[in-house]
């Protein structure tokens, strides 16, 4: 499988359980609550794809994997 660039990556963070972006990768929101689950967390580090909906503009972004630090997606975020 050909390497994600880095182009396509978020960083996120945890905070008491919950994730965050900061900011919003497409409307450039502040501080954005997703509705990812530690669970999904998980699964995303595992390579499983995971969609997490962002509630400030309603876009759709595709979690391909994850790390500790940034999610690693299939579109070019920066």
């Amino acid at each position: 499988m050909k390497p994600i660039p880095f182009e396509n990556t978020w960083p996120y963070e945890q905070q008491m359980g919950d994730i965050y972006l900061e900011p919003c990768p497409f409307c450039g929101e502040g501080r954005i609550l997703t509705n990812m689950s530690q669970e999904a967390l998980g699964r995303a580090k595992e390579g499983i794809k995971t969609r997490i909906q962002l509630q400030c503009c309603r876009e759709t972004m595709v979690v391909l994997e994850a790390d500790d630090d940034y999610f690693w997606t299939q579109h070019t975020l920066r």
